[in-house]
C-alpha cells in the first residue's frame, strides 16, 4: 500500500507531466487540492532535547537548544534548532519535528554559509513552504465564507491572471464544498486559495537570512551579499555585525516599548513593557503587567502625544500606543489608576 509520501510524489509527477491550459485547469486544480490535503497529513507533533554547538562544518546542533537575548529591554527567547536537509518535510532527518517547532515561532533565522548561500536558501525555503510556512508573506486577501445552500459564488475586485473559475470550482469540489461565497481582492493564484482553505495549517512568519562566515570572503563578495533581500552578513566566530542582526530582528518582530510612570514620579525607563504593534492597546498593556488589572481599571494617562497627556477611561481603545500614530513620540509612557476593592464592590452592587 502506497504511503502518504509516495502519493505526494505521484501527484507531483502528474502535475509536472500535465501542460497547463484552459482544458487542464480543472484537473490541475484538483491535483493541487489533493496535494495540499496529503501534505496536511504529514504534520506531526514536535519533540526536542538539549545539546548544540558550533564548528566550521555543518549540522553541529543535534537537538533543540533554548536561549535568551535581552535587546531594547525585551527578553526574547531563541531556539537553536538542528539543521534540516532536503526532504525534511517528508520526514528525513527528523525534519518534520524540527520544522514543527519553527512553525510556532514569531521569527525564523535561516543561517547560511556565505560560500553557497543561494543553493542552501532555495532548499530550506522549499522545505518550509512544503510544511505550510509562508516566508515573508501576508495572508492572501481572499474572503471565504461557507454556507448551507446557493452554490459557489465568486467575486473579484481585481482582474485574475493566474486563476479562473474552473480551477476554483475544482478546488472546492475536492474539499467537498458545494456552497460558499468567495471574494478575491488580489491577483491570487490557486495556491493562495488553497492556503485560505488550509488556514489552520498555514503560518505566515518573517524570516531573516543570517549569512555566516563573512570572515572568509572578500569585500567585493560582501557587497554582493547585501543585495540579498532580508539578509544580514555576520561572523559568529568573531562576533561581527551581530548588532545589525539584532536591529533587523527587532524590526521584523515589530515590537514597541511602552514605559510605566508612577504617580508623581519620573517614568521608569529601566524596565519597559514590550508589546507587538498588532496588539498595542491599553488593554494589552494592562494584561502584559497582570491579567487582573483590566478588572480594576479606572483610567489611564498616556504621555507622549505631542508632549501632552490624555486621560483614557476605556482600556479597549484601539491603536492608542502604536508608533504608527503620528501624534505619538517614539516611546510613550502610561500612568494607570486602578479602582480599590471597595470601588469594585460598589460597582457590582450598583449593577
Amino acid at each position: 500500500m502506497a504511503t502518504t509520501v509516495d502519493k505526494i510524489k505521484e501527484i507531483e509527477a502528474e502535475m509536472a507531466r500535465t501542460q497547463k491550459n484552459k482544458n487542464t485547469s480543472f484537473h490541475l486544480g484538483q491535483l493541487k487540492a489533493k496535494l495540499a490535503k496529503l501534505k496536511r497529513e504529514l504534520l506531526t507533533p514536535s519533540s526536542s532535547g538539549g545539546g548544540g554547538g558550533t564548528a566550521a562544518y555543518e549540522f553541529t546542533t543535534l537537538t533543540t537548544v533554548p536561549g535568551q537575548v535581552i535587546y531594547n529591554g525585551a527578553k526574547i527567547q531563541i531556539l537553536d534548532l538542528p539543521g534540516i536537509i532536503q526532504g525534511a518535510k517528508d520526514g528525513k532527518g527528523r525534519g518534520r519535528q524540527v520544522i514543527a517547532v519553527a512553525k510556532t515561532c514569531h521569527l525564523i533565522f535561516i543561517v547560511l554559509d556565505v560560500n553557497k548561500p543561494l543553493t542552501d536558501k532555495k532548499i530550506i525555503e522549499a522545505e518550509l513552504e512544503g510544511f505550510g510556512i509562508r516566508i515573508n508573506k501576508s495572508p492572501p486577501n481572499i474572503v471565504f465564507k461557507k454556507k448551507d445552500k446557493g452554490g459557489i459564488s465568486i467575486t473579484s475586485t481585481v482582474p485574475l491572471t493566474h486563476i479562473d473559475h474552473d480551477e476554483i470550482k475544482a478546488v472546492m469540489g475536492e474539499y467537498r464544498i458545494s456552497s460558499a461565497d468567495i471574494a478575491i481582492r488580489c491577483d491570487a493564484t490557486i495556491d493562495d486559495l488553497i492556503d485560505v482553505l488550509e488556514a489552520k495549517s498555514r503560518s505566515y512568519i518573517p524570516v531573516i537570512y543570517a549569512l555566516n562566515k563573512i570572515d572568509a570572503i572578500s569585500i567585493e563578495e560582501l557587497d554582493l551579499l547585501y543585495r540579498i533581500p532580508n539578509a544580514c552578513p555576520i561572523s559568529s566566530e568573531h562576533g561581527w555585525n551581530i548588532d545589525e542582526l539584532l536591529e533587523l530582528m527587532w524590526e521584523k518582530l515589530d515590537l514597541r516599548r511602552v514605559y510605566t510612570k508612577p504617580k508623581g514620579k519620573s517614568p521608569d525607563y529601566s524596565s519597559p513593557v514590550v508589546l507587538r504593534r498588532t496588539a498595542c492597546t491599553v488593554e494589552d498593556f494592562c494584561n502584559s503587567i497582570h491579567k487582573t488589572i483590566v478588572d480594576q481599571f479606572k483610567h489611564a494617562i498616556v504621555y507622549g502625544l505631542c508632549n501632552n497627556s490624555i486621560p483614557i477611561y476605556n482600556p479597549y481603545v484601539p491603536c492608542l500606543l502604536r508608533n504608527s500614530n503620528p501624534l505619538l513620540t517614539k516611546n510613550p509612557f502610561v500612568q494607570l489608576q486602578l479602582s480599590s476593592d471597595r470601588d469594585i464592590n460598589q460597582d457590582k452592587n450598583a449593577r
